[in-house]
């Protein structure tokens, strides 16, 4: 049987724009819960200003409370130097780094031009590659931005490749505001992977336009086996309009689990995950598989 890894962003990408703050408890409960369920990533939380991000602020404590789960990985977001001491302090051994193949995207996100970003993360990369901490790479907008429209696979790849280049184990491609289709998904990946191994290529696809599961079933079917999701489908983007969700780990699984592929993730837990921290939030689950689904 195939095994598909699931990295699991709801207790970071899933509550950051929740207007309510979650309390400290809540963040350390659910992300016990996902790795007990048997997620083997959960990331945990971001290491940025809480000027920008507040419902990160608790980061430090976040990630010093939690039971760490034997065999399960638990990155951080750490953009900036600063940030990665800072996460490195708290006890973490991955971290990620966030760019954008969109110029205008990444301005509005990280207040800096694409070059200026990735010079931002070198001595990251350099400090954790001395530490011996792992990095993660992310790149946002690689199907469409809600900026500058329709996305280059070609400017796709270039940051993918420095991402790479720069010592990330894996490069986390990111459709930002929903909009990709299988057949413009396939053409990014194949670029992509023509400057970075495909097993080292992630997919990371929100469901805005209803299009992430056959997302991520055109690129198995070019050869990624790692994608991100977000239990109960938390999360979306502030610099994104309508962008309002990322794929449900639950739908993820319940379609990999009927193509007989091996995800390690006990379905039944993660649909009570997802009812309970919606419950916590005050809101339905955006997953339809929760919906749904009777446990068994």
């Amino acid at each position: 049987m195939m095994n598909v890894r699931i990295v699991e962003v709801g207790p970071r990408d899933g509550l950051q724009n929740e207007a309510r703050e979650v309390p400290t408890d809540i963040k350390v409960q659910l992300i016990e819960r996902l790795a007990d369920a048997g997620l083997p990533a959960v990331e945990a939380t971001a290491f940025v200003s809480p000027k920008w991000v507040p419902q990160m602020a608790d980061h430090t404590e976040v990630l010093e409370r939690i039971r760490r789960k034997p065999g399960v990985d638990y990155p951080v977001l750490a953009p900036n130097l600063k940030g990665f001491e800072s996460a490195r302090a708290a006890g973490a051994t991955e971290v990620a780094i966030f760019g954008a193949a969109s110029e205008s995207f990444s301005r509005k996100n990280i207040n800096c031009s694409i070059a200026e970003s990735l010079d931002r993360f070198r001595p990251v990369a350099d400090a954790a590659r001395q530490a011996g901490v792992k990095v993660r790479g992310y790149v946002s907008c690689v199907l469409g931005c809600p900026y500058e429209g329709a996305i280059a696979p070609a400017s796709v790849a270039k940051v993918a490749k420095a991402l790479y280049a720069m010592g990330c184990y894996e490069v986390s491609l990111g459709d930002t505001i929903g909009t990709g289709t299988p057949a413009k998904t396939k053409a990014m990946i194949e670029a992509c992977a023509a400057e970075v191994p495909v097993e080292k290529l992630a997919g990371h696809y929100h469901d805005t336009y209803g299009q992430a599961l056959a997302n991520i079933y055109a690129s198995l079917e070019l050869g990624v086996r790692t994608f991100d999701a977000s239990v109960a489908g938390l999360g979306g983007c502030p610099y994104a309009a309508g962008a309002s969700g990322n794929v449900a780990t639950e739908d993820v699984v319940y379609m990999l689990n009927g193509m007989d592929l091996h995800t390690g993730v006990d379905l039944n837990a993660l649909v009570e995950i997802g009812r309970w921290i919606c419950g916590v939030l005050g809101k339905e689950p955006a997953s339809k598989v929760n919906k749904a689904y009777r446990p068994r």
